[in-house]
């Protein structure tokens, strides 16, 4: 250890804590068992005046038996590409002690058919989720008239 590191600046160092609160008890906690139900909760929180303006995507949080923690937008974008760091969807997720997730992002043309873009991150998450011991579900693309399921067609790697 370096003489230049004395005791006054060994504590000069971040503090890491971390903390879990929910205002919403256990059981007053929407419970998602199929696709359909994820979107519901989840196109109730997109923007009307965005969902068909620029992309987004966000992450439903799920605890052990699929009740929804919470949803949080990961990322905005323009209008056909929205950039997504798979270590902040990790970040949130862990933060918010989730046993699983769904991911979800909208196409502003309406199309929902996934790209292959699409379909390669899912595949990155789903192996770093895997690593964490964090189930991803299901990859919703959302538009202003509906909804597409990987899951429900049979697209989700595993």
């Amino acid at each position: 250890m370096s003489k230049k590191n004395t005791a006054v600046q060994l504590f000069k160092v971040a503090e890491i804590e971390l903390v879990y609160r929910s205002k919403i008890k256990a059981q007053d906690r929407p419970l998602v068992t199929h696709s359909f139900e994820a979107y519901e909760i989840l196109r109730g929180t997109w923007d009307d005046n965005k969902i068909e303006l620029l992309e987004q995507f966000k992450i439903m949080l799920l605890d052990r038996k699929n009740s929804c923690l919470g949803i949080t937008e990961i990322a905005s974008g323009g209008t056909d590409f929205c950039p997504i760091d798979p270590r902040l969807i990790f970040m949130t997720a862990l933060k918010a002690n989730a046993s699983a997730i769904v991911l979800a992002h909208n196409h502003p043309s309406g199309n929902l058919k996934e790209s292959k873009s699409d379909i390669e991150l899912t595949k990155r998450v789903i192996q770093a989720g895997d690593l964490l011991g964090i189930r991803v579900l299901d990859h919703l693309i959302i538009t202003a008239d509906g909804y597409a399921s990987f899951e429900d067609k049979l697209l989700m790697p595993r």
